[in-house]
């Protein structure tokens, strides 16, 4: 054979993966490539790190310093249930999907993560926790974090519909999640009008543009919170969304106890855990003050409740219903809500601000 037409390149000339790429290209290939070493030599480091720990541990056992039961971790798996459960709902209404940019979106799916660990590990946890309108990016994002993880989040449901669902139609604790609508009851009779009447009675929206300010949580209402991140570009989302399913709205009385130095623009996580706080402590201040980050509260002082001549006007028992669309006002006078930049309870906001 003839191997004289053979062309081998001379040693210095051999193709390398980055011959052909821009300049730019070749120096993000070059970062990409420096970045794996690193990572790496510190998982080479974290691992030498646990293989002495591990040696330091036994020797210690070995030698009566501590005790075997005390050196193996327990994985919280489970709600840490110190008192019993807070008999009620609580809805996160994901229905905002087309007013996110795809970086708020992201944003939103981590803190419905924050929000169902928080509930978890509460010492008093809601006792159902409902995601509502789950489509479209929301829905693609939260597919694509953890291979699905939130499936498998114990205690939970997820519905594609809306939270109109709660009253059009009832649905078991253990259905699955997306399960479709099933068709409506013929039946018409007046007892499932009166349920369907005393089920949307009892769900109060969350919307810092509420003249109502809610006072207290109750056992077996329904609390929802708007699920949406868009740093305050909105005004009236959530209220007037609430006004359309003709439901009650209220906002957290944050006025009424602190006055703070930013807008008071909160996550929904943290929405959230100044509700399981307050149920944990009873107490409004106690709870704004463990959750909202500390510095919203740079140059501010407490304000005495006692001192507060505001006549905002407490949410209503829902019976102002059967009186028609006029059931939003309540009797007294109200003032213009506070001004809090869209969401002291995020139903208009979702970013911190």
């Amino acid at each position: 054979m003839d191997t004289g037409s053979v062309r081998t390149e001379p040693e210095g000339e051999q193709t390398t993966p980055t011959q052909g790429l821009s300049k730019k290209a070749q120096k993000r290939a070059a970062k990409a490539a420096r970045f794996h070493e690193l990572k790496l030599e510190r998982r080479a480091r974290e691992k030498e790190a646990r293989k002495r720990k591990r040696q330091e541990r036994a020797r210690a056992v070995a030698n009566g310093e501590c005790d075997v039961s005390t050196t193996r971790k327990r994985r919280r798996t489970d709600a840490v249930s110190e008192g019993s459960p807070f008999n009620a709902r609580l809805v996160i209404d994901l229905g905002f999907d087309e007013l996110m940019t795809d970086k708020e979106i992201n944003s939103l799916t981590s803190q419905l993560a924050y929000t169902y660990s928080a509930n978890r590990r509460a010492s008093h946890a809601f006792s159902s926790l409902l995601f509502t309108s789950v489509n479209g990016r929301t829905k693609q994002r939260l597919d694509a974090m953890n291979d699905a993880g939130y499936r498998r989040w114990s205690n939970t449901e997820w519905w594609e519909n809306s939270y109109e669902r709660i009253w059009t139609q009832s649905s078991s604790p253990s259905q699955p999640p997306f399960d479709e609508l099933t068709d409506a009851p013929t039946d018409s009779s007046a007892e499932i009008t009166a349920d369907a009447d005393d089920l949307r009675r009892s769900v109060i929206y969350f919307t810092a543009d509420s003249e109502h300010e809610i006072l207290e949580l109750k056992e077996g209402e329904t609390y929802v919170i708007g699920g949406i991140c868009d740093h305050n570009r909105y005004k009236n989302l959530c209220l007037n969304k609430a006004n359309a399913s003709q439901i009650r709205h209220a906002r957290l009385p944050i006025g009424r106890y602190i006055s703070l130095a930013t807008r008071k623009v909160l996550t929904v996580n943290q929405v959230v855990e100044i509700l399981l706080k307050w149920v944990e402590t009873r107490d409004w201040e106690q709870a704004f003050w463990a959750v909202i980050p500390k510095r919203k509260f740079q140059g501010v002082e407490r304000v005495n409740p006692k001192d507060d001549d505001s006549t905002t006007n407490e949410v209503g028992d829902g019976n102002e219903l059967d009186e028609g669309p006029s059931w939003v006002e309540l009797e007294g006078r109200s003032n213009t809500p506070v001004s809090e930049g869209g969401g002291d309870i995020v139903s208009d906001s979702g970013g911190e601000g």
